[in-house]
């Protein structure tokens, strides 16, 4: 007879899961749960909608081991809500914090955006202000990604209603100065938090992780994406469900894995994966002799332009970024990207997407 799985890390979101009532998230997880273990040292998270997330909700989902929250803010502003279609009172963001902390939930994190339409830098930092004042125990502050052909509710607004590049620049400059002068430490990557939050600790104490889901302290193997496009990873292997409801479905009701596609990895993927990894999550890599080969035919090339940009220093041993630099560890990660980097050579795109 088969063990049943471990269940040590879980994330409940994208979108939020909030939309559905209590009872229906406790009969999903329910089922979950029966046919797995619940590790003691599991970190259950969820993402949820301030309009909606209800003291049900939170009291429901508590009871089942979740600890963390994470909350969609974007913008406090309200010309910016009403062209992103998103109202959103600053009130039910307070009101959910509070009944999340007064419950015992062990960390909130707001979710902001710079960039989008009809932001300017006043606005912006009074919606952080406003956040901070809160006191999160987390943040994240995400570019805004103009993808309107993906995106029905982008079709409301166009270009012109966006910040220019130099003012975009000038908005993430400007959040991570406020966050820093109100204590909050930049992990990397977007992501900042107060000291003393276990993203914090764990940056620290050189043991921080990323998953398809963001930064984590946990280091598990195993990633299983459950639901509509959701990612699985296996260590040696991806796999990314149906992106459609009427796809995922109709796999299932074939009786097959609702898997659109995968891909394994090789011992070279495997590799560079850690690089890529060490960069993310520690803002440095040491490089294996077995690797070196590979690295001088399309790596070190890339890390001369960097070094000239000051966004590390290195050598043949590894890499270490700089303070520059660790505003911009994607592009940076992007250089051990080997797939790309042979596409690059073969069609002469662009080296790298916009950072900003």
């Amino acid at each position: 007879m088969n063990e049943a799985p471990v269940i040590r890390e879980l994330h409940l979101g994208g979108g939020t899961p909030t939309f559905f009532s209590p009872e229906h998230l406790v009969q999903l997880l329910e089922k979950i749960f029966s046919r797995a273990k619940i590790h003691p040292l599991h970190e259950f998270s969820f993402e949820g909608h301030p309009n909606n997330t209800s003291k049900e909700h939170l009291q429901a989902l508590y009871q089942l081991g979740f600890r963390r929250v994470s909350y969609g803010v974007q913008d406090n502003d309200p010309v910016v809500q009403r062209i992103i279609n998103r109202i959103q009172p600053i009130e039910h963001v307070q009101k959910a914090t509070d009944t999340a902390r007064a419950m015992g939930y062990q960390s909130v994190n707001f979710d902001l955006i710079y960039g989008l339409p009809l932001q300017t830098e006043e606005s912006l930092e009074r919606t952080i202000m406003q956040c901070i004042a809160m006191k999160p125990d987390r943040i994240a502050f995400y570019s805004y990604a103009h993808v309107p052909w993906t995106s029905r509710g982008q079709r409301l607004f166009d270009e012109k209603d966006l910040p220019s590049t130099d003012l975009k620049m000038k908005l993430y400059q400007l959040g991570k100065q406020v966050f820093a002068d109100h204590g909050y430490v930049d992990i990397g990557m977007d992501h900042f938090a107060l000291p003393g939050d276990d993203l914090y600790i764990a940056r620290k104490e050189k043991r921080l992780h990323r998953n398809f889901m963001g930064y984590t302290t946990q280091q598990t193997k195993l990633l299983v994406g459950l639901g509509v496009s959701g990612i699985s990873d296996i260590g040696v292997a991806y796999a990314q469900n149906e992106k459609t409801i009427h796809d995922y479905y109709a796999m299932l009701q074939k009786g097959q894995l609702p898997v659109m596609r995968g891909v394994f990895l090789s011992d070279e993927d495997i590799s560079f994966k850690k690089y890529i990894l060490d960069i993310s999550c520690n803002g440095k890599a040491s490089f294996k002799k077995e690797d070196l080969l590979m690295l001088n035919q399309y790596v070190f090339a890339e890390l001369n332009k960097l070094e000239e940009d000051k966004l590390l220093l290195w050598n043949q041993r590894g890499l270490q970024l700089t303070e520059l630099g660790n505003h911009f560890v994607r592009n940076i990660c992007r250089a051990f990207d080997l797939h790309l980097l042979r596409t690059q050579r073969e069609v002469a795109i662009p080296k790298f997407s916009k950072a900003i």
